[in-house]
């Protein structure tokens, strides 16, 4: 069974951490380019006796984007949704974290949901502000 705790030094290993609480951490991954994407994981409550994961990162400042694209873009890939949290609009995918395979069930989702939100950034924004 994986752990909260090895979901963190996983990721301390791998990245460059931003901010960090006992719930959640905000990292930064290196994308195409010189381009660079935001990401955050949340430790979300057990639901029915079950630990998740929460995988989000942020496509630009929902007052300033076209949502609706937004949902048609988040609609396209294999992993994520799209959701606006305090202003943030944001592309988000959840993994239960109960005999989670850090390498398979997690970097690779990670990874699906940061390269889709960078280009989705790119496409509605043409900046690189996350």
């Amino acid at each position: 069974m994986t752990s909260w705790i090895e979901v963190i030094n996983y990721v301390r290993l791998r990245y460059e951490v931003l901010e960090e609480t006992e719930e959640w951490l905000r990292f930064r991954l290196d994308t195409a380019g010189e381009r660079t994407q935001q990401v955050a994981v949340h430790h979300l409550p057990d639901v029915d006796g079950t630990a998740w994961l929460e995988i989000s990162s942020p496509v630009g400042r929902a007052d300033e984007i076209d949502l609706r694209r937004l949902l048609e873009l988040a609609g396209e890939p294999e992993v994520g949704g799209a959701a606006v949290v305090d202003g943030i609009a944001l592309l988000k995918h959840v993994v239960p974290l109960e005999d989670l395979s850090v390498r398979e069930e997690f970097e690779r989702p990670l990874g699906l949901l940061v390269s889709r939100a960078d280009a989705i950034e790119h496409e509605l924004t043409e900046n690189d502000h996350f």
